[in-house]
């Protein structure tokens, strides 16, 4: 036992002490954390990590881990130079860390505890770097140094000159944020200053920390390198120290909780629009890296600078989430589509608001019930919803091609109906939404419709996620369009005429339907593409999930819209969900057609569509609502 301390004390200063009480605090904190976290799990999601364990996704898991938290894949693809920056941070520490125990663990004799292998550089022997492997071992470690050292440079310049790094904005930190921000923007510094003193001490040569070392003491003198070794050591320890306390309570807890995230998404964990314990970590995954700034158009258009995701999601951690964060955002999934941990932050946000505002729905819907307008019969049913029904053209389009197919057509709410139920869900209503989803699903089955066909892509995502319609198709009405135009039912006049598209936010990132409507207009004329499409579409600026922005707002964000559909020099915006084409309509000269009115104003003359045209003549009540 003796011996044991004797070889231990070996390898001690003082100044190692702050570097070990970072440690044991870090990790003890951590430890709860994850252990906290996963107990409460439910029942469900712990099977799901019970049998998911020694399967294959555990494999793909730490593949994942490699490609994302270390080399930051996903960053580079977004912006090269900021994935660079990550890369080297957590990359090149990593590196840092096992290189170096490799060099410890060959160059250092006897038993070498966990400081000896950090603080190599101090007590390692005099021409340490003894031998090929030794002096290959510190020159890469050199190499590894730099390169980390690159990146905390571009670190420091982001936070400066974020522009020139490719973002518009950087994120606003917290004070424990900035704090473990100073910490970490100087350990390596220090380490450089604290290594090159002591190679150039106790000469070992390599070509960064050694021949600096060797200037320093031939230009300041041994003694005076003595003592700011002695305080640079000190000042790497206490840096790391910082940096280790502060990390579970700042943005930087997302280094080790990034990693059993990727685990849990593996195993099939999702977050759910009630609050549950797998939601920690995702909310502490966030590094706040401010990617999902940029995209954000109530920061771009709007000028709101407090509700993004990042700020969302920092609020959300430390429980000082307010009602006007939350409410505050579309819910398009711009942000979603960027986020480089994949965090599912419009379920997140959903799941916040329910917890803030859902109210007990017992009596507040009754009326729906027995309540059934519909008309028709067919094994095709059409639900217009809230917006396509003032949308009274949509409607007469497609009543239109439906004549055209010669389909009959079972029509859920021509006359009046029940809402899908997703816009309270978006405000956070859970319960009143599941009232009318009882009633609609209800009223789809005792119809006996085997497809069900739909303009609104908000109503499409609630029918297809949340309804669990067992052996009803649904598809939109954009799917249908170009169905029947395949199989030869409906035929239409290519005019040549250039349009432009805006992909709705539910039914491209929502639900991934962008080729159909492409389809759809190539068959009538000319397609344009806008600068920002497919998964890069912009938001109309009226989604229906942001019941705070003012209505000045929403225009603002209509209008920067508007004119990027301009510079495609086509003379009608062609868009297929009903709230997109009326808040684009507001801000622009162009025409706005919902895809389903140009594809019935070309329907070629036979029977059907000489009648199906006949249907779109304006009636009164086209009038009245347009």
């Amino acid at each position: 036992m003796e011996n044991i301390s004797t070889e231990i004390l070996r390898y001690y200063d003082h100044f190692v002490v702050p570097f070990t009480v970072g440690v044991i605090v870090l990790f003890t904190v951590v430890i709860y954390k994850y252990v906290r976290w996963f107990v409460k799990l439910p029942r469900t999601d712990k099977s799901l990590v019970w049998h998911g364990l020694f399967t294959r996704s555990t494999f793909d898991a730490c593949v994942e881990v490699v490609s994302e938290s270390l080399l930051h894949r996903k960053i580079f693809r977004v912006n090269p130079i900021l994935g660079y920056m990550h890369m080297s941070l957590a990359f090149g520490w990593f590196l840092l860390i096992a290189v170096g125990w490799l060099e410890a663990s060959m160059q250092l004799s006897g038993i070498v505890p966990l400081h000896a292998h950090v603080f190599y550089k101090f007590f390692a022997e005099p021409g340490a770097n003894h031998g090929v492997s030794g002096e290959i071992l510190t020159n890469v470690m050199d190499l590894l140094l730099l390169f980390v050292l690159s990146g905390v440079a571009l670190a420091w310049f982001k936070r400066m000159r974020s522009r020139a790094m490719g973002m518009k904005r950087a994120t606003k930190h917290t004070t424990g944020d900035r704090i473990a921000l100073f910490a970490l923007w100087f350990i390596f510094p220090a380490r450089l200053l604290a290594e090159s003193a002591s190679s150039g001490l106790k000469g070992i040569d390599s070509f960064l920390t050694g021949n600096i070392g060797h200037w320093m003491v031939s230009t300041f003198g041994v003694q005076n390198i003595e003592l700011f070794s002695s305080v640079m050591w000190w000042a790497y320890s206490i840096l790391l120290a910082v940096f280790f306390v502060s990390m579970p309570f700042s943005r930087y807890m997302h280094i080790f909780t990034e990693i059993p995230l990727i685990f849990l998404r593996k195993y099939r964990l999702r977050s759910t629009e009630k609050q549950k314990s797998y939601d920690h970590f995702q909310v502490q995954a966030c590094s706040r890296c401010g990617i999902c700034i940029d995209p954000c158009q109530l920061q771009a258009d709007a000028g709101i600078m407090n509700v993004q995701s990042v700020y969302f999601l920092r609020d959300r951690r430390y429980h000082k989430l307010t009602g006007a964060v939350a409410e505050n955002c579309f819910m398009c999934g711009r942000c979603e589509a960027k986020c480089p941990v994949g965090i599912e932050l419009n379920t997140l946000r959903l799941n916040s608001r329910a917890k803030l505002f859902d109210l007990p729905a017992e009596g507040r819907y009754s009326f729906v019930k027995g309540t059934d307008t519909s008309s028709g019969s067919g094994k095709v049913g059409f639900f217009a919803g809230c917006m396509t029904l003032l949308n009274p053209k949509t409607l007469r389009s497609m009543e239109a091609i439906f004549d055209a197919a010669g389909e009959e057509v079972w029509w859920a709410d021509r006359n009046g109906g029940v809402c899908c139920g997703r816009p309270l869900k978006l405000a956070g209503e859970i319960g009143a939404a599941a009232k009318m989803m009882e009633y609609n699903k209800s009223l789809f089955e005792k119809h006996g419709i085997t497809t069900l066909v739909t303009s609104c892509p908000i109503c499409l995502r609630v029918f297809r996620e949340e309804y669990n319609l067992q052996g009803i198709e649904v598809i939109h009405h954009t799917q249908y369009i170009q169905r029947l135009i395949a199989q030869g039912r409906l035929s239409v006049e290519y005019s040549g005429e250039v349009f432009t598209y805006h992909d709705p936010c539910e039914l491209g990132r929502g639900s991934g339907i962008y080729d159909e409507p492409r389809a759809v207009i190539t068959s009538i004329g000319k397609l344009s593409e806008v600068s920002q499409s497919r998964e890069n579409a912009f938001c109309c600026g009226s989604g229906l999930a942001n019941i705070t922005i003012s209505d000045k707002g929403q225009n603002k964000i209509s209008a920067a819209l508007a004119e990027k559909f301009a510079e495609t020099g086509a003379k009608t915006i062609v868009t297929a969900c009903p709230l997109c084409k009326k808040a684009i309509a507001r801000n622009t000269s162009l025409k706005v057609a919902d895809i389903s009115e140009i594809v019935a104003g070309r329907l070629t003359v036979t029977t059907n569509s000489h009648l199906a045209k006949s249907r779109i003549e304006e009636s009164p009540l086209l009038h009245v609502m347009q």
